[in-house]
């Protein structure tokens, strides 16, 4: 008798285990939890919202999406990185060698470069024209290709704020050889929902998470504005004003214009090679964004001043590179004074062009 219940015993543990099993296929097959792919310590999941997480990414021909990831922060080790990776090849009818495609988004997590050169490049990626303020009293900018938050002043390091970043880069290699091509991680509400995921799981990781995960609840203001031709005034600001060539490739793109942030970026368009930026202006009030351009060399003459403005300390920054150094009228320091008194003016400084 006792044999027999053993056996039946046995018939429906194997029976369970099969209709596991066959669930578990059922999930795996449908993309379903728990078994989707996961990335960067955790904080995205396969076809959780954004394009690039989801199938349509992985519709050319041979399409592989991947992900590498570096330990995750800690108290410790207070920076790390992820890049998620889509390759794909189709057939080339000029060439017996596939055209092969490689686009990646890239997070950062840690504090700000410490070196001038080095912050002045990540202004010029982060602070560009194209991206749009994150609402809530969220620190940050969001485009469809780059993404940038200021973490809280608890995640600071060595006095500089924490950031978490995220970038996008897209190339396409055949018989023409290696090409830069644009690329779109997906809306902005959901590249924003994807750099407010991976930074609650830093904060968490590094143990300096807020009581309460940082959300958007609001809808993003979305910049209007498409990119176009550089022109006189620079970015329609009043005294910045540079000779620019007609056969001069350089694109501006205004961006937010508000109490709190003004900014503006030029960019050198080649085709087939990524942007090079050649100019940028910002104005920051707010005390996080503010915050980020400490540490940096101050004074007119290397393009950052600070002023009081209606109480806040609110940060002018200029960065002009290359040959547009030399193209501004009246002259580069006369153009940043003209930001500084424009930009100071439109928001109540009263600054007349001096800190």
């Amino acid at each position: 008798m006792s044999g027999g219940r053993r056996r039946r015993g046995k018939l429906l543990v194997g029976a369970v285990a099969g209709a596991v099993l066959a669930t578990g296929i059922g999930l795996y097959a449908t993309d379903s939890w728990p078994f989707r792919n996961a990335y960067c310590w955790g904080a995205w999941q396969e076809n959780s919202g954004a394009y690039f997480l989801g199938e349509d990414a992985l519709a050319k021909s041979g399409s592989e999406r991947r992900g590498t990831e570096s330990a995750p922060p800690s108290a410790e080790r207070q920076n790390a990185t992820c890049t998620v990776e889509v390759s794909s090849t189709v057939d080339d009818s000029d060439s017996d060698e596939p055209l092969t495609f490689k686009e990646s988004v890239t997070v950062d997590y840690g504090p700000v470069p410490a070196e001038a050169g080095k912050r002045r490049a990540w202004m010029a990626r982060y602070f560009h024209g194209s991206a749009s303020p994150l609402p809530d009293s969220l620190d940050g900018l969001v485009g469809s290709d780059r993404a940038m938050l200021v973490l809280p002043e608890a995640c600071d390091v060595d006095g500089r704020p924490s950031a978490v970043t995220i970038r996008s880069e897209s190339w396409g290699d055949g018989h023409l050889g290696r090409r830069a091509m644009p690329f779109s991680i997906g809306t902005r509400p959901d590249v924003a929902r994807m750099l407010l995921e991976v930074a609650n799981a830093g904060m968490e990781k590094a143990g300096c998470a807020p009581d309460d995960p940082l959300r958007m609840t609001s809808p993003m203001v979305t910049v209007a504005e498409d990119d176009e031709s550089a022109r006189e005034p620079l970015c329609r600001i009043p005294g910045v004003t540079f000779e620019f060539g007609v056969a001069d490739r350089y694109e501006q793109q205004v961006g937010a214009v508000n109490d709190e942030l003004q900014t503006c970026s030029v960019v050198w368009r080649s085709r087939g090679e990524p942007d090079e930026p050649a100019a940028q202006y910002v104005m920051a009030s707010a005390p996080r964004m503010a915050a980020l351009f400490a540490g940096l060399p101050e004074g007119a003459d290397k393009g950052l001043v600070r002023a009081t403005c209606n109480g806040r300390e609110t940060v002018f920054y200029a960065d002009v590179r290359g040959g547009l150094r030399s193209s501004a009228s009246p002259s580069l320091d006369g153009a940043f004074a003209n930001f500084v008194e424009s930009v100071g003016n439109r928001i109540g400084c009263g600054t007349g062009g001096e800190a």
